[in-house]
């Protein structure tokens, strides 16, 4: 059976209004989780407008919801050290009693061509682009790092941008070994890194990516999964939408083309404004609708 979650992705928008989807998708159980982006700085709309930094954001929403698991989709791994990025997870997984689900991203890198929204937040916020195989190396380090933090109870790290001494991480993460990993992206060498280390695999779906290539992105990891000899069924295939309002037999036929391709679980992101019970709607035109067609 398909998961959905819900995403609310923090851009022109003020606390109470996302605070009051995920709370009313707190009391629904057709909605597994719920989902926070991680930018510091408006990627469409007026460029001075409202955002909330992911992390502190979710730790908030953590604390206002019960049943709900949550994370960002994804973070970004330049934003943080890795340690201080491990230490932030570890206190929402605790705030949350155990619901976080640990989502992670290259994050923004130098492109050799076209339009990149990462050079005006990274300049903005102080932050140096890395290029892609550098940013993929830092990608390795910090899992490295967080799942030393989520199971040993102090350890040195000298890895090729971080160095750390006696680390400790208390209290740890609520359950062993720390909350579950998504990986969001889908180059041939990311998805080798998801292969090697993720619980979840998560790519945009339509309409950004079709289904063909997220099937195809598929096929590469099944290849990686089998060159390293790990079972591809053990990586949940996940992917977003954003949802049409307006045309909820759309939306349905693009979770059906998804199941299709192989996707297991599906993020509804909530466009804005949000109407009155957002999350109720998804539930009423989507999900319940896909639930009785058996998916």
């Amino acid at each position: 059976m398909l998961r959905f979650g819900v995403k609310t992705t923090p851009m022109h928008l003020s606390w109470d209004e996302i605070l009051r989807v995920w709370e009313e998708a707190d009391e629904l159980p057709e909605l597994d989780d719920a989902w926070l982006w991680d930018h510091l700085m408006p990627l469409a709309g007026p460029p001075g407008g409202a955002v909330l930094e992911g992390w502190t954001l979710l730790a908030a929403l953590a604390a206002r919801t019960t049943r709900l698991r949550l994370g960002l989709l994804v973070t970004s791994n330049r934003l943080r050290a890795p340690a201080h990025l491990g230490k932030i997870a570890t206190t929402v997984d605790v705030v949350s009693g155990g619901r976080l689900v640990m989502g992670l991203g290259v994050g923004g890198t130098r492109q050799p061509a076209g339009p990149n929204p990462a050079v005006a937040e990274y300049a903005a916020y102080g932050f140096p682009l890395p290029g892609p195989a550098e940013g993929l190396a830092r990608l390795r380090e910090t899992i490295t790092v967080l799942r030393r933090m989520w199971s040993e109870e102090v350890f040195d790290h000298d890895g090729p941008f971080t160095t750390l001494r006696g680390t400790r991480n208390g209290p740890g993460p609520v359950r062993p070994g720390g909350p579950p990993l998504l990986i969001g992206g889908w180059g041939d060498r990311t998805l080798r890194v998801v292969a090697e280390h993720a619980d979840i695999w998560n790519v945009p779906g339509p309409p950004h990516n079709g289904v063909d290539w997220i099937a195809e992105r598929g096929r590469v990891l099944d290849a990686h999964c089998e060159a390293i000899g790990r079972d591809p069924a053990g990586i949940l295939r996940s992917a977003q939408i954003i949802v049409d309002y307006a045309d909820p037999a759309g939306t349905r036929a693009h979770v059906r083309a998804l199941a299709a391709a192989g996707v297991r679980h599906v993020v509804l992101a909530l466009p804005r404004p949000y109407p009155g019970r957002a999350a109720g709607w998804l539930v009423e035109e989507i999900v319940t609708p896909i639930r009785e067609e058996g998916l």
